[in-house]
Protein backbone atom coordinates (compact mmCIF):
# COMPACT_ATOMS: atom_id res chain seq x y z
CA UNK A 1 0.00 0.00 0.00
CA UNK A 2 1.53 3.50 -0.97
CA UNK A 3 2.23 5.69 2.01
CA UNK A 4 0.38 8.98 1.86
CA UNK A 5 3.88 10.99 1.00
CA UNK A 6 4.09 8.69 -2.12
CA UNK A 7 0.79 9.51 -3.24
CA UNK A 8 1.17 13.33 -2.88
CA UNK A 9 4.30 12.93 -4.99
CA UNK A 10 2.54 10.95 -7.73
CA UNK A 11 0.10 14.13 -7.68
CA UNK A 12 -0.32 16.05 -11.26
CA UNK A 13 0.96 19.81 -10.62
CA UNK A 14 -1.30 22.35 -12.25
CA UNK A 15 -0.32 25.98 -12.96
CA UNK A 16 -3.55 28.08 -13.88
CA UNK A 17 -2.94 31.19 -15.83
CA UNK A 18 -5.91 33.50 -15.97
CA UNK A 19 -6.65 37.18 -15.59
CA UNK A 20 -10.35 36.32 -13.96
CA UNK A 21 -10.28 35.37 -10.64
CA UNK A 22 -13.55 33.66 -10.66
CA UNK A 23 -11.68 30.92 -13.32
CA UNK A 24 -8.67 30.64 -11.64
CA UNK A 25 -11.23 29.75 -8.21
CA UNK A 26 -13.51 27.99 -9.81
CA UNK A 27 -10.74 25.91 -11.94
CA UNK A 28 -8.81 25.76 -8.71
CA UNK A 29 -11.22 23.75 -7.07
CA UNK A 30 -12.31 21.49 -9.35
CA UNK A 31 -8.46 20.58 -9.42
CA UNK A 32 -8.57 20.09 -5.45
CA UNK A 33 -11.17 17.79 -5.62
CA UNK A 34 -9.17 15.33 -7.28
CA UNK A 35 -6.77 13.40 -4.95
CA UNK A 36 -4.35 12.66 -8.25
CA UNK A 37 -3.92 16.79 -9.28
CA UNK A 38 -3.03 19.70 -6.62
CA UNK A 39 -2.45 23.62 -8.13
CA UNK A 40 0.98 24.18 -7.48
CA UNK A 41 0.39 28.25 -8.55
CA UNK A 42 -1.75 30.54 -10.17
CA UNK A 43 -0.74 33.84 -12.38
CA UNK A 44 -3.25 36.76 -13.62
CA UNK A 45 -0.85 38.05 -16.51
CA UNK A 46 1.77 36.40 -18.78
CA UNK A 47 4.87 37.70 -17.42
CA UNK A 48 4.00 36.62 -14.00
CA UNK A 49 2.94 33.18 -15.49
CA UNK A 50 6.55 32.65 -17.11
CA UNK A 51 8.70 33.66 -14.03
CA UNK A 52 6.67 31.34 -11.62
CA UNK A 53 6.46 28.39 -14.34
CA UNK A 54 10.28 28.50 -14.85
CA UNK A 55 10.67 28.13 -11.17
CA UNK A 56 8.15 25.74 -10.44
CA UNK A 57 8.20 23.82 -13.44
CA UNK A 58 4.87 22.31 -13.24
CA UNK A 59 3.78 19.10 -15.02
CA UNK A 60 0.62 21.27 -17.16
CA UNK A 61 0.09 24.23 -17.18
CA UNK A 62 -3.73 25.57 -17.79
CA UNK A 63 -3.82 29.01 -20.21
CA UNK A 64 -5.89 31.35 -21.35
CA UNK A 65 -5.59 33.05 -24.98
CA UNK A 66 -6.97 36.79 -23.66
CA UNK A 67 -4.10 38.09 -21.42
CA UNK A 68 -4.22 42.00 -20.41
CA UNK A 69 -0.58 41.31 -21.12
CA UNK A 70 0.42 39.09 -23.33
CA UNK A 71 -1.29 37.12 -26.45
CA UNK A 72 -1.80 33.57 -25.59
CA UNK A 73 -0.37 31.96 -28.53
CA UNK A 74 2.99 34.31 -27.93
CA UNK A 75 2.81 32.56 -24.34
CA UNK A 76 2.11 28.82 -25.05
CA UNK A 77 5.56 29.55 -27.38
CA UNK A 78 7.30 31.16 -24.08
CA UNK A 79 6.68 28.65 -22.23
CA UNK A 80 7.72 25.59 -24.33
CA UNK A 81 10.65 27.93 -24.65
CA UNK A 82 11.23 27.97 -21.06
CA UNK A 83 9.92 24.78 -19.52
CA UNK A 84 9.70 22.98 -22.58
CA UNK A 85 8.41 19.73 -20.65
CA UNK A 86 4.86 21.55 -19.88
CA UNK A 87 2.35 20.41 -21.10
CA UNK A 88 -0.59 23.12 -22.30
CA UNK A 89 -4.30 22.64 -22.09
CA UNK A 90 -6.04 26.03 -23.40
CA UNK A 91 -9.06 27.41 -21.66
CA UNK A 92 -10.94 30.17 -23.51
CA UNK A 93 -13.61 31.85 -24.41
CA UNK A 94 -13.23 32.13 -28.13
CA UNK A 95 -14.20 29.48 -30.64
CA UNK A 96 -12.13 26.55 -31.02
CA UNK A 97 -12.68 26.57 -34.65
CA UNK A 98 -10.84 29.64 -34.67
CA UNK A 99 -7.76 28.82 -32.06
CA UNK A 100 -7.75 25.54 -31.53
CA UNK A 101 -5.45 24.02 -33.93
CA UNK A 102 -3.34 27.67 -34.13
CA UNK A 103 -3.04 26.66 -30.39
CA UNK A 104 -1.62 23.55 -31.33
CA UNK A 105 0.73 24.87 -33.89
CA UNK A 106 2.34 27.05 -30.98
CA UNK A 107 2.73 24.22 -28.61
CA UNK A 108 -0.30 23.32 -26.79
CA UNK A 109 -1.83 19.84 -26.40
CA UNK A 110 -5.65 20.15 -25.81
CA UNK A 111 -8.00 23.10 -26.22
CA UNK A 112 -10.92 23.49 -23.61
CA UNK A 113 -13.85 26.50 -24.42
CA UNK A 114 -15.37 28.24 -21.61
CA UNK A 115 -18.42 26.80 -22.27
CA UNK A 116 -17.81 23.56 -21.15
CA UNK A 117 -17.61 22.52 -17.71
CA UNK A 118 -14.78 22.82 -15.48
CA UNK A 119 -14.63 18.81 -16.06
CA UNK A 120 -13.52 19.01 -19.17
CA UNK A 121 -10.54 20.88 -18.17
CA UNK A 122 -9.73 18.09 -15.55
CA UNK A 123 -10.33 15.28 -18.65
CA UNK A 124 -8.02 17.73 -20.87
CA UNK A 125 -5.34 18.01 -18.03
CA UNK A 126 -5.55 13.73 -17.60
CA UNK A 127 -4.99 13.19 -20.97
CA UNK A 128 -2.19 15.52 -22.15
CA UNK A 129 -0.24 14.75 -19.05
CA UNK A 130 -0.36 11.53 -20.06
CA UNK A 131 1.10 12.32 -23.26
CA UNK A 132 -1.83 12.82 -25.32
CA UNK A 133 -4.14 15.39 -27.47
CA UNK A 134 -7.42 16.61 -25.92
CA UNK A 135 -10.15 18.10 -28.29
CA UNK A 136 -13.34 17.98 -29.04
CA UNK A 137 -14.82 15.63 -31.33
CA UNK A 138 -15.98 18.11 -33.58
CA UNK A 139 -12.25 19.35 -33.91
CA UNK A 140 -10.53 15.89 -33.96
CA UNK A 141 -13.04 15.42 -37.10
CA UNK A 142 -12.01 18.41 -38.49
CA UNK A 143 -8.16 18.33 -38.27
CA UNK A 144 -8.52 14.41 -39.46
CA UNK A 145 -10.38 15.32 -42.65
CA UNK A 146 -7.83 18.01 -43.42
CA UNK A 147 -5.18 15.10 -42.67
CA UNK A 148 -7.35 12.86 -44.95
CA UNK A 149 -8.01 15.32 -48.02
CA UNK A 150 -4.38 16.42 -47.38
CA UNK A 151 -5.87 19.77 -48.21
CA UNK A 152 -6.81 23.16 -46.60
CA UNK A 153 -10.38 24.08 -46.60
CA UNK A 154 -12.89 26.57 -45.48
CA UNK A 155 -15.17 26.05 -42.19
CA UNK A 156 -17.69 29.15 -42.80
CA UNK A 157 -14.84 32.14 -41.47
CA UNK A 158 -12.80 34.06 -43.35
CA UNK A 159 -10.39 34.76 -40.54
CA UNK A 160 -9.04 31.39 -41.22
CA UNK A 161 -7.21 32.75 -44.13
CA UNK A 162 -5.24 35.18 -41.56
CA UNK A 163 -1.45 33.76 -40.27
CA UNK A 164 -1.29 33.52 -36.07
CA UNK A 165 0.14 36.92 -36.19
CA UNK A 166 -2.67 38.80 -38.27
CA UNK A 167 -5.17 36.96 -36.41
CA UNK A 168 -3.59 37.75 -32.65
CA UNK A 169 -3.47 41.66 -34.28
CA UNK A 170 -7.06 41.36 -35.51
CA UNK A 171 -8.69 40.45 -32.80
CA UNK A 172 -7.28 43.02 -30.82
CA UNK A 173 -8.27 45.15 -33.41
CA UNK A 174 -11.76 44.18 -32.64
CA UNK A 175 -11.23 44.32 -28.75
CA UNK A 176 -10.31 48.10 -28.99
CA UNK A 177 -6.88 48.18 -29.16
CA UNK A 178 -5.05 50.89 -30.71
CA UNK A 179 -1.42 50.02 -33.11
CA UNK A 180 0.49 51.10 -30.17
CA UNK A 181 -1.22 49.52 -27.89
CA UNK A 182 -0.86 46.13 -29.52
CA UNK A 183 2.82 47.44 -30.54
CA UNK A 184 3.61 47.51 -27.11
CA UNK A 185 2.25 44.25 -25.41
CA UNK A 186 3.09 41.95 -28.96
CA UNK A 187 6.74 43.78 -28.45
CA UNK A 188 6.80 44.75 -32.10
CA UNK A 189 6.97 47.97 -34.04
CA UNK A 190 4.14 50.05 -34.65
CA UNK A 191 4.96 49.74 -38.63
CA UNK A 192 5.26 45.88 -38.27
CA UNK A 193 1.39 46.01 -36.58
CA UNK A 194 0.66 48.52 -39.74
CA UNK A 195 1.64 45.54 -42.09
CA UNK A 196 0.08 42.61 -39.98
CA UNK A 197 -2.94 45.45 -40.14
CA UNK A 198 -2.80 46.12 -43.91
CA UNK A 199 -2.68 41.81 -45.01
CA UNK A 200 -5.81 41.31 -42.52
CA UNK A 201 -7.82 44.19 -44.78
CA UNK A 202 -6.82 42.75 -47.72
CA UNK A 203 -7.10 38.70 -47.15
CA UNK A 204 -10.62 39.81 -45.36
CA UNK A 205 -11.47 41.75 -48.95
CA UNK A 206 -11.98 44.54 -47.39
CA UNK A 207 -10.77 48.18 -49.06
CA UNK A 208 -10.43 50.43 -46.00
CA UNK A 209 -9.12 50.37 -42.32
CA UNK A 210 -12.58 51.67 -41.05
CA UNK A 211 -14.11 48.44 -42.62
CA UNK A 212 -11.35 46.21 -41.33
CA UNK A 213 -11.70 47.68 -37.60
CA UNK A 214 -15.98 47.51 -37.97
CA UNK A 215 -15.87 44.00 -38.74
CA UNK A 216 -13.39 42.98 -36.12
CA UNK A 217 -15.36 44.36 -33.23
CA UNK A 218 -18.45 42.48 -35.05
CA UNK A 219 -16.26 39.37 -34.95
CA UNK A 220 -14.61 39.79 -31.95
CA UNK A 221 -17.82 40.60 -29.66
CA UNK A 222 -20.62 37.81 -31.75
CA UNK A 223 -18.00 35.29 -30.62
CA UNK A 224 -17.63 36.47 -26.64
CA UNK A 225 -21.29 36.33 -26.66
CA UNK A 226 -21.20 32.71 -27.39
CA UNK A 227 -19.31 32.26 -23.89
CA UNK A 228 -20.62 32.44 -20.85
CA UNK A 229 -20.37 34.89 -17.89
CA UNK A 230 -17.62 34.00 -15.00
CA UNK A 231 -20.43 33.25 -12.64
CA UNK A 232 -21.94 30.97 -14.60
CA UNK A 233 -18.38 28.64 -14.95
CA UNK A 234 -17.99 28.80 -11.48
CA UNK A 235 -21.42 27.55 -10.53
CA UNK A 236 -20.71 24.75 -12.98
CA UNK A 237 -17.75 24.07 -11.18
CA UNK A 238 -19.91 24.10 -8.01
CA UNK A 239 -22.25 22.21 -8.95
CA UNK A 240 -19.83 18.80 -9.97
Amino acid sequence: MPSPDSSRHDRTNVFIVDDHPAIREAVSAAISQRVNMRVSGEARSGAQALEQIKRRTPDVAIVDISLKDMHGLDLIEHIRDVSPSVRIVVYSMYDESVYAERALRAGASAYVMKNKPTTDVINAVESVHGGNVYLSRRMSSRILGKVIRQQDYEVGSTTERLTDREMTVFQMLGEGHTVRDIADKLELSRKTIETYRRRAKEKLGFDTVSELLQYAVQWTYGREGKGRTDDSILSSSTSN
